[in-house]
């Protein structure tokens, strides 16, 4: 993985086949998309963004947010093949989780190709090295079994249920030190 930005093209971290970049408003139909798939629907939260105005003030509210609090957030994920803008992964900062979570999500036509796994094991590293961020955590529904193979992929092990604020079932923490 190449940690170094590239100022010329916004890309911040590259993998055999992805780039990555922080989300902008420019990426409104990729996150559209992503937030009206049935599957993160289901796996995530029905967010009620269902159109392009909603989606640019989600991302603003959101992503851009977290980039200027923080100085990370989620990050698009680019084929290097041919430019497809396949989903997103990142780094997240909950009101109600001490430490960053980390999340993300793929178009339907993408899943399954380990395209998560490969811009996962990138975040981790930018996290850790980039960052400096020393404990990472992810939550996740206990029955979205796909996302919970890839944390324990990443090396975080489950921690204990929590309840989101607002939110009325509870969901998998999972956490792990990057750092010592």
């Amino acid at each position: 993985m190449n940690d170094s930005p590239d100022t010329t093209s916004g890309w911040l971290m590259e993998t055999d086949r992805l780039r990555m970049r922080p989300v902008t408003v420019e990426d409104t139909a990729l996150m559209l998309a992503i937030w009206n798939d049935p599957a993160f629907i289901e796996n995530v939260a029905d967010r009620g963004i269902r159109t392009a105005e909603q989606a640019r003030d989600a991302i603003e509210a959101g992503a851009q947010k977290l980039f200027e609090d923080y100085g990370y957030g989620p990050y698009c994920m680019s084929l290097k093949a041919n430019g497809t803008m396949i989903g997103i992964c990142g780094l997240f900062k909950r009101e109600n989780i001490e430490y960053p979570d980390i999340g993300f999500g793929v178009l339907p036509d993408y899943c399954g190709k380990g395209y998560a796994g490969e811009a996962a094991m990138a975040v981790v590293d930018f996290a850790r090295d980039s960052l400096g961020i020393s404990i990472l955590t992810a939550i996740v529904s206990p029955t979205n079994t796909p996302s919970i193979r890839l944390i324990k992929k990443l090396g975080l092990d489950f921690e204990r249920m929590i309840t989101m604020p607002g939110d009325a079932e509870a969901i998998c923490l999972y956490s792990r030190k990057l750092s010592e």
